[in-house]
């Protein structure tokens, strides 16, 4: 798959490390059949550039190059309050000298504070130009095309960058991980049985489908969804990976086997806490230093941990899990991860 034909910023001048966790293996084994479990390993895609780092760097590479072919002055993107996607394009518009401006989903009910902590700090940080909040299942696209407007009518020229950077585009950037990840086990003799990854906008896991078909990787994929059950978020993953095929160019179906998710791990809601991220992150802080954020990594985390202890991740298996970052949103969940207040079986 020839990605040189697609204009590209470069955020990031090296490979993100693949890591053994022994003693997170160790510690998840205890508590799996037999007192055996898998062997586990990372992606630090949490240190790709634009600190502190994650999956959507890899997604506004491609975006963020076609946004100043386009003479765009503005970036427009969307998110939930703490969304980590807004904070990094905020840090790519800063870094190309562009405005960017937020519509932000209020999807749980007064979760935003113009005053809170974690992501929401970053934007004003960084000096996110304006935010527009609006309430629960808006249509982000329309709202999101109104900012658009409003800037045209000022003579100013604006690039909208979907949710979580998923689009064909934006998925291009885990068809260059998925290239990587390759090259990277060649060159350290390694094999993995089975990448684990969170399943949300679906441009990180559908990327990789269309990245791991086209080059040809037998590596299966499961992804832990963080929002939604696999009815609702495998047609969409299917989706976005065909999406990627297509402006590749590859002439290929992406096979519905291809694309497997996980549900029951992000309830009671998308980023509210409950029990087993608490765990999860818990377990990866407390055995491997490894930061896990409550939203994404930390929910994912928990089904792997999961999948393992009922047998689906076998015993002895090599397992890679792929890190994609979330940070300040540790920071938002403070007393929740301290076990200081209850949550959600």
């Amino acid at each position: 798959m020839d990605l040189s034909r697609f204009p590209r910023r470069r955020y990031t001048s090296y490979a993100t490390p693949l890591e053994p966790l022994p003693r997170l293996s160790a510690a998840l084994a205890a508590t799996c059949p037999g007192g055996q479990g898998p062997e586990l390993w990372v992606k630090r895609d949490d240190l790709l550039g634009l600190f502190p780092g994650g999956n959507k760097t890899r997604k506004l590479e491609f975006l963020m190059a076609d946004a100043l072919a386009q003479g765009a002055d503005t970036v427009i993107t969307c998110g939930a309050p703490q969304s980590n996607h807004c904070r990094i394009t905020l840090s790519a518009a800063v870094k190309e000298g562009l405005q960017c401006r937020f519509v932000i989903e209020e999807r749980v009910p007064g979760s935003f504070a113009e005053d809170a902590s974690g992501n929401h700090f970053l934007f004003r940080l960084m000096g996110v130009e304006a935010l527009t909040v609006v309430p629960a299942g808006s249509h982000m696209a329309a709202a999101m095309q109104a900012v658009a407007d409003e800037l045209a009518a000022q003579g100013r020229r604006a690039y909208i960058v979907p949710g979580g950077g998923s689009n064909a585009l934006g998925g291009l950037g885990y068809v260059a991980c998925a290239q990587e990840l390759q090259q990277q086990c060649f060159e350290q003799g390694l094999h993995f049985d089975t990448l684990v990854v969170g399943s949300g906008s679906s441009g990180t896991h559908g990327g990789l489908v269309a990245g791991f078909l086209g080059n040809h990787i037998p590596m299966p994929i499961i992804g832990i969804g963080v929002s939604r059950d696999p009815a609702d978020q495998e047609p969409l993953v299917w989706k976005e990976a065909q999406a990627v095929c297509d402006l590749m160019g590859l002439g290929v179906q992406v096979p519905r086997e291809a694309v497997h998710t996980v549900g029951g791990y992000w309830q009671p809601k998308y980023s509210l806490p409950n029990a087993r991220m608490v765990e999860a992150v818990q377990m990866a802080a407390r055995f491997e230093g490894l930061l896990l954020d409550p939203v994404y990594t930390g929910k994912a985390m928990a089904g792997l941990i999961g999948l393992a202890r009922e047998g689906t991740l076998k015993a002895g298996s090599r397992v890679l899990f792929l890190h994609t970052g979330g940070l300040p949103s540790l920071h938002v969940n403070e007393a929740a991860l301290l076990g200081q207040v209850a949550v959600a079986p």
